[in-house]
C-alpha cells in the first residue's frame, strides 16, 4: 500500500525558475511534505488552483506571461482561506505591500533561505488547518443530526451535553490538530478518542497508551522506539507507538502525569512533527494525530510548575469535556438496559427484569466511578442473579460500602459530618427520624421501597413512619 501523502491537500509552487522549483520541492519532500505540485508556467497555474483544494500556494511575483501579482487576486477569490506566500527577487516594498493588502499570507526575498522557507510552510499549513477547522466547526455546530451516529454507538446517551460534545467531535475530527479530552475517571474518555479516530476517516491505526507512571527513558523508548545498539540490551531496532500510528491516531491517556523531560519531547513532536528514536542520528517525521486525555486539572498543574504552559496550549487546540454520570442522571434507564443486555450475553443467560424502583434508588447515588462503576455494578448484580426480578441487594451493598469509604478527595463525595447542622435545641430522635424519612421520600420521588433502601430499613418500617408524616408529605 502506497504511503499517504502529507499534507492532505497539495502545496503548489509557481515560479518560472525551474531549478528553484525542483530544489524547493526536493527540500519539502525531505522534510516529509510529499504532496506537492510544481508549476513553472504561470499560464497553467490558474487551472490548478481553481480546480482543487490546496494547503499552501507559493507564487513568484515577477513571471513572464502572467505575473504573480496578477494571479494573486484570482487565487484569493477562488479560495479565501488559502495561505499564499509570495516570492520576489528583490526587495520591492511597494509591490510587497500591494500583495499583502490583496490577501498574501507572507513573502520571501530570493535567494530563499531554507529554514525560513520551511518555517513559513509549517506556519501556513497550520493557519490553513485552523481556518478550515473554524469554518467547518461553525457549519457543523449549526446542524442538528449527527452525521456519523455509528461512531458514537458505544456511548449510550440522550443527554444534550453529550450530544453537543459528539457534534463538536464531528466538527473537528477531520483536522490534524490535537484534541484534549477531559473528564473524571470512568466517564469514557477513550471511547471519545476512538470516536474521533473513526469520524476522522484516517486509514492508520488507533494506538492508545497510558503515560502515567512512565519515566522519561521508558516513555521515549515506548513512544519513539529505538535503533539497534541504542543501549546494551537493544539487539534489534524497535518501532515506537508514534510510528505504529502513522496515518492514524495516537491516544495519550493520563497526559497530566507526564514527566517534564517527556513533555519537552512531546512538545517538539507537536511543533515540528519530528521525533528522534533512541540512538538514531536523523529525525523521522510523522502525520499521526494526537488525542490526549486526563482526569486531572492540567491548568492547575501549569500554575504549579508541573506542566509546561506551551505544551498545554498546543494540546488544547480543541477541547472536549465529558460530563460525569451524576450530571446526566437521565441516562440511567437506557444505560441500565444496555448493561443488563451486555451482562446477560457475557454470562450466557436471559436478561433479568430490573425492579421498578431501582432507577429511582440509583438517582440518589453520586457514582464517583461514573459509567465504569455503574457497568461493574450491573454485571455483579446479574452474576449473582438467580431468577425472577433482579435483586437490588448488590446495588444497595455497593452503594453503602462506597459511601462509607468515600474520602474528601472524591470529586463527588460530600463531607457528611459538615453536611449536618444542628440548632441549639436538638430535635428528638423521633423528629429526626421523621425528617430523614421525609427527605428519603423526596429523593425517591415518594417511592417507599426505594426510600427504605436508602435508609437501610424494611418496606414495612418505612410505611409505618410515612403514616406519621403530615398529610402533605406522606
Amino acid at each position: 500500500m502506497p504511503a499517504e501523502k502529507h499534507p492532505v491537500h497539495p502545496i503548489l509552487l509557481v515560479d518560472d525558475e525551474e531549478d528553484l522549483v525542483h530544489s524547493l520541492e526536493s527540500l519539502l519532500h525531505l522534510r516529509g511534505y510529499t504532496n506537492t505540485i510544481a508549476c513553472s508556467d504561470s499560464r497553467e497555474a490558474e487551472a490548478i488552483f481553481t480546480s482543487q483544494r490546496l494547503s499552501v500556494m507559493l507564487l513568484d511575483i515577477s513571471m513572464p506571461h502572467t505575473t504573480g501579482e496578477e494571479l494573486l487576486p484570482k487565487a484569493v477569490a477562488a479560495d479565501p482561506a488559502l495561505p499564499i506566500i509570495m516570492f520576489t527577487a528583490y526587495s520591492d516594498a511597494e509591490r510587497i505591500v500591494r500583495c499583502m493588502k490583496a490577501g498574501a499570507f507572507d513573502y520571501m526575498v530570493k535567494p530563499i533561505e531554507k529554514q525560513r522557507f520551511l518555517t513559513a510552510i509549517a506556519q501556513a499549513i497550520e493557519i490553513r488547518g485552523l481556518r478550515d477547522e473554524n469554518a467547518h466547526l461553525q457549519s457543523r455546530l449549526r446542524g442538528e443530526e449527527l452525521r456519523n451516529p455509528e461512531a458514537f454507538a458505544s456511548m449510550v446517551t440522550s443527554d444534550e451535553r453529550m450530544i453537543a460534545a459528539f457534534r463538536y467531535v464531528e466538527a473537528v475530527a477531520s483536522t490534524s490538530q490535537p484534541v484534549f479530552v477531559t473528564g473524571e475517571t470512568g466517564v469514557g474518555k477513550e471511547l471519545v478518542a476512538q470516536a474521533i479516530h473513526a469520524v476522522s476517516g484516517r486509514k492508520g491505526r488507533f494506538v492508545p497508551i497510558n503515560v502515567a507512571g512512565l519515566d522519561d527513558t521508558m516513555f521515549s523508548d515506548t513512544f519513539f522506539g529505538h535503533v539497534r545498539g541504542a543501549y546494551t540490551s537493544a539487539s534489534g531496532s524497535r518501532e515506537g507507538l508514534i510510528e505504529q500510528a502513522t496515518g492514524g491516531t495516537l491516544f495519550l491517556d493520563e497526559i497530566g502525569d507526564l514527566t517534564m523531560a517527556s513533555q519537552v519531547k512531546l512538545l517538539r513532536l507537536l511543533q515540528e512533527r519530528e521525533y528522534l528514536p533512541l540512538g538514531a542520528d536523523r529525525p523521522k517525521t510523522t502525520d499521526a494525530r494526537i488525542v490526549a486525555a486526563t482526569n486531572r486539572d492540567v491548568r492547575k498543574r501549569v500554575l504549579e510548575g508541573a506542566f509546561r504552559e506551551d505544551l498545554y496550549f498546543r494540546l488544547v487546540t480543541h477541547q472536549v469535556r465529558i460530563p460525569p454520570l451524576r450530571e446526566r442522571i437521565g441516562d440511567l434507564p437506557a444505560l441500565l438496559s444496555h448493561f443488563l443486555r451486555q451482562a446477560a450475553v457475557a454470562l450466557r443467560r436471559e436478561p433479568p427484569t430490573p425492579p421498578r424502583e431501582l432507577v429511582t434508588y440509583l438517582t440518589a447515588y453520586d457514582f464517583p466511578g461514573n459509567i465504569r462503576e455503574f457497568e461493574a455494578m450491573v454485571f455483579n448484580a446479574v452474576a449473582n442473579h438467580q431468577s425472577g426480578v433482579l435483586s437490588m441487594s448488590s446495588f444497595v451493598r455497593h452503594m453503602n460500602e462506597s459511601r462509607l469509604s468515600e474520602g474528601d478527595d472524591s470529586p463527588s463525595a460530600p463531607n457528611r459530618t459538615d453536611a449536618l447542622s444542628f440548632p441549639d435545641a436538638l430535635p428528638t430522635l423521633r423528629e429526626t427520624t421523621l425528617l430523614l424519612v421525609q427527605e428519603a421520600l423526596r429523593r425517591a420521588e415518594q417511592n417507599q421501597t426505594a426510600a427504605a433502601q436508602m435508609l437501610g430499613v424494611s418496606r414495612q418500617t418505612m410505611n409505618k413512619y410515612a403514616k406519621d408524616l403530615p398529610a402533605s408529605d406522606a
